[in-house]
Formats: structure tokens, sequence, C-alpha cells
């Protein structure tokens, strides 16, 4: 049946350094088992992910379509390695470590542009974040 994923996909700032760097560790060192994409040339009409919250953060798109972003795209990527990554990705979905992980995401969302690998075009658009509010109150 054609444009059944049987694959999870990871979607990805590609415009940032930050982002994309992040992405080749992930690839190099975890070798996550799903596909990756920049939301810049992702469809992601396909993948039923709004263009506005792929501007704040990672997403990480099931199979059947659920979405989840942030510290929880991390999460999916984690589980979907081998070794020991799918335990830490399972902790980092337990509270109360998730709503750390969500805060820490969050941190380092607002401050990418300012981490190594980071250029200003990492900056996340002011005022976007779920619901209309800016990325640092989410």
């Amino acid at each position: 049946m054609e444009g059944v994923r049987t694959r999870p996909v990871l979607v990805y700032d590609g415009d940032c350094g930050f982002c994309t760097a992040s992405v080749a560790l992930a690839r190099r060192w975890i070798r996550p088992r799903c596909d990756i994409a920049a939301r810049q040339w992702a469809d992601l009409e396909d993948l039923g992910v709004a263009p506005e919250r792929a501007e704040y953060e990672a997403l990480w798109v099931t199979p059947d379509g659920r979405v989840c972003g942030g510290a929880q795209a991390v999460a999916g990527l984690l589980s979907s390695a081998r070794g020991v990554w799918p335990v830490a990705g399972a902790v980092l979905r337990l509270p109360p470590v998730r709503w750390a992980a969500h805060g820490v995401y969050r941190l380092v969302a607002r401050n990418r542009h300012r981490l190594p690998g980071g250029t200003p075009a990492c900056a996340l658009p002011a005022g976007r974040g779920p619901g209309g509010r800016s990325p640092s109150r989410t």
C-alpha cells in the first residue's frame, strides 16, 4: 500500500546549526531506527504536522500518525535505537523526569542560537509556541 509509513519520523529544524549538529550526533552515536527529516524539506501535511509547531520544537511522528514534540520527541528517538538507549527513552517518559526534561528542552530550545553550532538563524520565532504563546512560557 503506497503512502503508509512503517517507520517513525523525527522532524527537526534544518536551518539551525545546533539542531543539525545534534541530529548528526544522534545518527552517528545513537543510530535510531527512524527516518529523520528537516522541517524545511519534509512533507509536513502528509505527516499531519502543523508548520508552526515544527518551527519551535523537534517532532516525533509515529507510523500511525501520533505526534509528540520537544523532550518527548527525544524520548521517541532514543526508544527507537538499540542497546541502552531505549531505557533512557523510557525514563524520559516517566513523571517527574518527563516534567524536568520538558523544562530542560525548553531552556535549550530558547537558547540554541547561543550553543555550540548555533547561529542567529537558530533563534526561535518570536511569539511562537503551543496555543500562540511564546515558547518561553510552554
